[in-house]
């Protein structure tokens, strides 16, 4: 089987404590991939450290989607892997993504999430396991790669002031199969950990809710400022 080049790209803000030993362990676990890491203006050393750990540092304004986008731009690679610098990716995950991406109708992927041992966190692995299945809708946490080709084709991240992986993964779906692997990623609970188990899960499901009803992004966002932030 043909191996197909990967870009992994990680946008960060103020991330030194976390960004040195992540980039050491995507060294490991995805040897050989191309790895962009796109800054928003970080004031704590962030860009310091990514400036001689990666193969691509971009520096542009505080803003995910564009973040993203602007690595995606810049990504030499025909897989493009969107990854959070708070992840445990798994073994053998470049190996996963190259086993889904050799069929051509498939658009791109993602994995599972695995959160720490809590019933709390069980239950929000679950609920959004099959609430994803469910509405057709995967957040940036599941690590979202797909073809280049195709992230062109759909114009990249929606630059909103919410959601942006979320619609991005609805696009995705319009242009082919996405595929779910069973390999999992370790998600930082740090936000639930800052923010409060339950108050946090209770928002998402919220959110999730509203969104699929449509209610604007604009006041989404503001709501998940209301409830999330003010409790940071």
């Amino acid at each position: 089987m043909t191996r197909i080049p990967v870009s992994i790209i990680i946008p960060v803000l103020n991330e030194a404590k976390l960004l040195w030993p992540f980039l050491a362990h995507l060294r490991e676990r995805a040897a050989g991939a191309e790895i962009i890491v796109t800054d928003g203006g970080s004031s704590d050393g962030t860009i310091e450290l990514a400036r001689d750990s990666c193969n691509q540092l971009i520096v542009g304004e505080p803003n995910r989607a564009k973040q993203m986008n602007a690595g995606a731009d810049a990504a030499h690679g025909d897989i493009l892997w969107f990854v959070h610098v708070d992840a445990e990716i798994p073994q053998g995950c470049l190996e996963e993504i190259q086993r889904i991406m050799h069929d051509p109708k498939v658009a791109g992927g993602f994995f599972r999430i695995r959160l720490p041992r809590s019933w709390v966190y069980r239950f929000t692995d679950s609920f959004a396991h099959y609430a994803g299945i469910l509405l057709g809708m995967r957040c940036g946490d599941h690590g979202i790669f797909c073809r280049r080709t195709v992230f062109v084709d759909v114009g990249g991240f929606p630059e909103v002031p919410l959601m942006e992986d979320v619609e991005f993964f609805r696009l995705l779906r319009q242009r082919g199969r996405v595929v779910c692997s069973q390999k999992r990623i370790l998600s930082n609970p740090r936000r639930y950990e800052t923010v409060g188990r339950v108050r946090l899960t209770l928002a998402y499901g919220l959110i999730a809710m509203l969104y699929i009803f449509g209610v604007p992004l604009s006041k989404l966002a503001s709501l998940y400022e209301r409830i999330c932030c003010k409790a940071m």
